[in-house]
């Protein structure tokens, strides 16, 4: 942790964001009482929410069926 006062951290802001991105975890004091904390943002991860499609999806049951050889033609450039 580094401790710097409101006119440092004015004069060296990007210097202090860089150190903060890199992980270091810097305090803005005022008359010499920590007053910010300036710290890297984590990425939040979102939530997963399991079976948030339920009913909202259909899969054919031939889905895994082979396909009609005129449409299997077409892929295969014949």
């Amino acid at each position: 942790m580094h401790m710097v006062n409101i006119h440092e951290a004015k004069t060296n802001f990007s210097r202090l964001v860089d150190a903060a991105a890199a992980g270091e975890e810097i305090v803005i004091a005022k008359a010499g009482k920590p007053a910010a904390r300036l710290v890297p943002i984590q990425p939040v991860k979102p939530q997963r929410r399991f079976g948030g499609l339920k009913h909202k999806v259909r899969i054919a049951e031939d889905f895994d069926a082979p396909l009609p050889d005129d449409v299997l033609a077409s892929f295969e450039g014949r």
